[in-house]
Parts: structure tokens; C-alpha cells; sequence
């Protein structure tokens, strides 16, 4: 799997495979141009040689983002390809992975390096699950990691035990949700429809998420169907 472009000159993913809980499906990185010449790594895979090549072609990597507390494997990976970038990290990571050095925590404000760029929220309310959430503003874009999953007959490289999980327990086979640690954890739900309709108050016209099909078509309405549950709880 290679580095492709998404939108011209402006973001690119790459997939990658993923074996969890006997599970087998795809991870999908992001790439993100902060400036002219500075790049944001979202939610790294392993950065092999050719993968380091293909990014540096693009610019050079300023910043490497742990999105959320089931996407920091690859991070270290990461640091070693690219050592004067800086890691901030979703709040959380730092007790799965101890040994992780990183730089700053990311919060509901965007720091003043991509402010321009990207605007970000802190999806709370969660006891077994974080992320933030990003919007790429010149793309109308919505970048997420676990808020939704989105696997269809169309998903490549899928095992029939995900399958099976999805299809038969979690019911959400081609019914776009988020994963199932979110709708196992919801605590305070007044907490996580805040943050849910901070995000439905960007203007998005597409969602690249990190497990699934991407999201082109209806992303605001997607969007709301996925999150019914907790935005609608009192």
C-alpha cells in the first residue's frame, strides 16, 4: 500500500494493515499540508523506506499527531523517520504508552501552528475511548479516526471474524457507527453531544476516516444518523 493523493496538493492517506482481537482490516494514515513546506502526519503507519521517501517528496514533516487512544502504534515509528518533528498526542495516550516521548497534548483549540489550517475538537464523555477530532478548512473536510466506522461490501482486506462482529452483534455491517468501545462507553452523554455538535457545526462535505470506506456523499446527514444515539440522549 502506497502513499496516494486525496486532494490535490493538499492531503494524502495511505492504508495499512491492522490484525485486532483476531480481527484483520485497514488503517488509513493522513497527510496534511500545514504550509508550504510543513506536513502533518495523522495518526501514522509504520514508516518504511519507501513511505519516508514518498512523504519527504511532499515537504517536510513539522508535525506527527497521535489522533486518539487506539491510533498511536506507529508513533515512535514515526519520530525515528522524521526526528525534528514535534508529537502531540489525544489525552490518554500517555497511560497506554508510557515510554512515548511527545511534545504537547491536544486540546479543543488548535494550536497557533495550524490554526489556519485545521480547527479540532476534544470529543469527551467517554470512559473507554478519546480522540479529537480535525476539519480541514479549505477542503471542507472532517478527519476522523473511531467516531465513525464505515465497513461495506465494498471494504478491502476484511476478515470474516470483523465480519461476523459487525454484521451479527454490533450491527453495524453498511450502517456507518462509531466504534464499538464508544457505544459501550458513553458516561456523560450531556459531555459527548456537546462535542458531536461542535463538529456538526463545521461546514463538511466529506469525512476521511480511519477504518472503512471513505465518506464522500451526505457527510453531515451521515454524520447525525451515526451519532443518533448520543445526540439525541437527555
Amino acid at each position: 500500500m502506497s502513499l496516494s493523493e486525496y486532494l490535490p496538493g493538499q492531503v494524502w492517506i495511505q492504508e495499512y494493515p491492522i490484525h485486532f482481537a483476531g480481527c484483520d482490516f485497514n488503517a488509513r494514515m493522513t497527510v496534511l499540508k500545514i504550509s508550504d513546506t510543513a506536513l502533518m502526519i495523522h495518526s501514522p503507519c509504520e514508516i518504511d523506506a519507501e513511505t519516508k521517501e514518498a512523504i519527504l517528496a511532499l515537504g517536510d514533516v513539522a508535525y506527527i499527531v497521535a489522533p486518539g487512544t487506539y491510533h498511536h502504534l506507529y508513533v515512535s515509528s514515526a519520530q525515528s523517520a522524521f526526528p525534528d518533528a514535534e508529537t502531540y498526542i489525544c489525552p490518554g495516550v500517555e497511560r497506554k504508552r508510557r515510554e512515548l516521548d511527545f511534545d504537547w497534548f491536544l486540546s479543543d483549540q488548535p494550536p497557533v501552528a495550524w490554526s489556519d489550517v485545521l480547527d479540532q475538537v476534544l470529543v469527551r464523555g467517554n470512559k473507554l475511548i478519546w480522540e479529537v477530532a480535525f476539519y480541514h478548512k479549505a477542503s471542507k473536510t472532517l478527519l476522523l479516526t473511531d467516531l465513525i466506522e464505515n465497513f461495506t461490501d465494498q471494504t478491502p482486506n476484511v476478515n470474516w471474524i470483523l465480519k461476523l462482529w459487525w454484521k451479527v452483534v454490533f450491527h453495524m455491517w453498511d450502517n456507518p457507527k462509531p466504534a464499538p468501545e464508544y457505544q459501550m462507553g458513553w458516561k456523560d452523554k450531556d459531555a459527548a453531544r456537546k462535542s458531536l455538535q461542535r463538529i456538526l457545526d463545521w461546514d463538511f462535505d466529506r469525512i476521511i476516516i480511519a477504518h472503512g470506506d471513505l465518506i464522500e456523499a451526505d457527510a453531515k446527514k451521515r454524520a447525525m444518523e451515526a451519532w443518533k444515539k448520543p445526540l439525541g440522549a437527555s
